[in-house]
């Protein structure tokens, strides 16, 4: 059985659902995605959620902006609400790293994020259970905050359904289809090929495994490795409503509400644990735990009753450089966005975007975003996508 589209999504989770969502935005709804269980049932529903523009590389502060953007305006542009809850985010450095975080900031404001330094009276009001002694300076978004990316997934997918876009649930694609130099297609596990005149592969964890086959014949290497990050879920014992997210950069720990808990994660990603994305362990293992004890115990001695509710554990595509693929490749007619490194939910409005303007355009619409710092041939070419103002001891996620 053969059928047609004019773009094909491989991959149902938050970036297709974007992606599909921003084609229909700009009048591409001959979108057919395709999902091998449901939408977002995947590492979409594993995200931390953690809503900030807090980066040194200027592209993805700016793709950090927009996306805050639709967050703000979720109501409008979706009629439902998503789980955005803007508490605001508060950075924290020690010394060794506060002219990196001033550089950084002001190269923030320059792409228009809203962001200020504030001193530790103010942060002392924000989080009056830290301790903050160590701390020799602080970065401060108030709109930022953290979501559901599962149910903002949700919201892209009604909305390019509305919008006439395909959603088919239970596909699972087998591969691509490739005559000489040009991808016209995918082919589904059940037998069934659909012909498109451009295919955007949003595997997240799963593209590599979805891609190596095509490496030999057509050099489609996408270097991504697949690391497993434990959240753990604490009991405070004391009321956090309202608190901001914390990025504690001296121990290396985010903390944000979580409903009546908080949501730990840990920022010290020096040691990678690769896993298979389809088997690793779903939660939190015993050091990781008494590591949280230790961080939160340490930089929050005034939830003097917390305790351990219960945790779980999901997976980043991470690339040699810590940011994300969206780009055209070697083969023509195929787009692949992957390589999310953790970064993937706040960006997730501005990746869809960039996705649509490659395959209408084949280049970015947004000046402050030029599609050349997210191609797939900076690997090749050795020319990483990296922050100047770099931290000591994250990098990685800044």
């Amino acid at each position: 059985m053969t059928e047609t589209a004019e773009v094909v999504i491989v991959g149902g989770g938050l970036e297709g659902a974007a992606a599909a969502w921003a084609l229909s935005q700009r009048g591409v709804v001959d979108v057919l995605v395709l999902e091998r269980n449901t939408v977002g049932s995947g590492m979409t529903g594993k995200s931390s959620g953690i809503v900030r523009c807090h980066y040194g590389v200027s592209s993805l502060a700016a793709m950090a902006a927009a996306g805050l953007e639709v967050f703000e305006n979720a109501r409008e542009l979706f009629g439902s609400d998503i789980g955005f809850h803007q508490s605001g985010y508060v950075v924290g450095v020690g010394e060794q790293n506060v002219e990196s975080m001033r550089k950084s900031l002001e190269a923030q404001r320059a792409v228009g994020v809203q962001t200020e330094e504030i001193d530790a009276d103010e942060v002392t009001r924000l989080w009056p259970y830290a301790d903050l002694s160590p701390f020799a300076a602080f970065g401060w978004e108030a709109r930022g905050g953290y979501g559901d990316a599962y149910q903002t997934a949700q919201a892209f997918a009604v909305a390019a359904r509305a919008a006439g876009a395909r959603i088919r649930q239970g596909a699972a694609v087998a591969g691509l289809i490739i005559a000489g130099d040009r991808v016209t297609g995918v082919r589904l596990t059940d037998g069934t090929e659909v012909s498109a005149g451009t295919v955007v592969v949003a595997t997240g964890a799963w593209t590599r495994a979805f891609l190596e086959p095509y490496r030999p014949d057509h050099g489609l290497d996408v270097p991504i490795r697949v690391h497993r990050e434990q959240i753990v879920m604490v009991s405070p014992g004391a009321d956090t409503s309202g608190l901001p997210v914390f990025s504690d950069l001296v121990s290396l720990q985010y903390v944000r509400p979580e409903g009546k808990d908080l949501l730990f994660g840990n920022s010290d990603l020096a040691d990678i644990e690769v896993v298979d994305p389809d088997n690793y362990l779903n939660r939190a293992d015993e050091a990781f735990v008494d590591l949280t004890i230790d961080k939160v115990g340490t930089r929050f001695p005034g939830l003097t009753n917390a305790a351990i509710s219960s945790s779980y554990a999901g997976c980043y595509d991470i690339t040699p450089d810590w940011n994300p693929v969206i780009s055209r490749t070697d083969l023509a007619g195929l787009v692949v966005a992957a390589g999310f490194s953790g970064h993937g939910f706040k960006i997730s409005p501005a990746v869809g975007r960039l996705i649509a303007d490659l395959v209408i355009d084949g280049h970015s619409n947004d000046p402050r975003i030029p599609e050349t710092d997210f191609r797939l041939s900076r690997f090749a070419e050795g020319d990483l996508l990296k922050t100047p103002y770099p931290y000591v001891g994250a990098g990685e996620m800044r």
